[in-house]
């Protein structure tokens, strides 16, 4: 038996089970989530919690790829949370963290070329992962579990930087991350991304806000 297969849940819906941990996930993530778009540095703290929550969760759901990282998204809210409390002299915002900036398009392009290499090599690793540890069953939708993978790492990074275009990056993870938890047969998640996707908005909202406000 697989090492996160016992799961408690705690009711079922229309022929789902919603187990514990998917509801400590959901409630972490929107914290999380809600303290970002305020520019609060306590989303970090809350972050590690869902970090952890997650890890368990794809574990149980066979998602490796969005498993194995867990473990490097922690370490980017670690950089995240140093980068935001401790930006260079030129960086600093009229509250002394990290101020809100952009992407240059020549960035941008780099990113999206990078996206797409690891795509492809990690949705192969993905597709024969049992091959190599046959206590992994086969896992579902490889290319899309590494996209989103890839997306995630992206999105998070940008935020450890305070760009604005992590939101963009957000939107993305997202709506894919729809599609994801409902093959997965996950519960709840897929409307929690609603919920993302909604509190998004809200932070380029006010991400941007803060932003012209230091460059006034």
């Amino acid at each position: 038996m697989f090492i996160f297969d016992v799961d408690f849940t705690i009711l079922a819906i229309g022929g789902q089970n919603l187990s514990l941990i998917e509801l400590l996930s959901t409630i972490s993530g929107l914290c999380c989530v809600f303290l970002a778009t305020r520019g609060k540095v306590a989303n970090f703290w809350i972050g590690y919690l869902y970090n952890i929550f997650l890890f368990i969760m794809f574990a149980q759901k066979h998602l490796y790829s969005s498993m194995m990282l867990q473990p490097i998204s922690l370490a980017i809210n670690f950089f995240g949370h140093y980068r935001w409390t401790h930006p260079k002299e030129n960086e600093k915002d009229r509250k002394q963290q990290l101020k809100v900036t952009l992407l240059t398009n020549r960035q941008r392009a780099v990113i999206l070329c990078i996206i797409a290499a690891f795509t492809l090599l990690w949705g192969l690793f993905l597709q024969n992962v049992h091959n190599f540890i046959p206590e992994f069953p086969q896992a579902r939708q490889p290319y899309l579990d590494a996209f989103v993978t890839s997306f995630i790492l992206l999105a998070q990074y940008l935020s450890a930087q305070k760009k604005l275009d992590c939101w963009g990056a957000w939107l993305v993870v997202n709506i894919m991350n729809s599609v994801l938890y409902i093959s997965a047969g996950l519960v709840f998640m897929p409307l929690v991304c609603l919920g993302y996707l909604i509190l998004a908005f809200f932070g380029f909202t006010m991400w941007r806000k803060k932003m012209k406000e230091e460059r006034a």
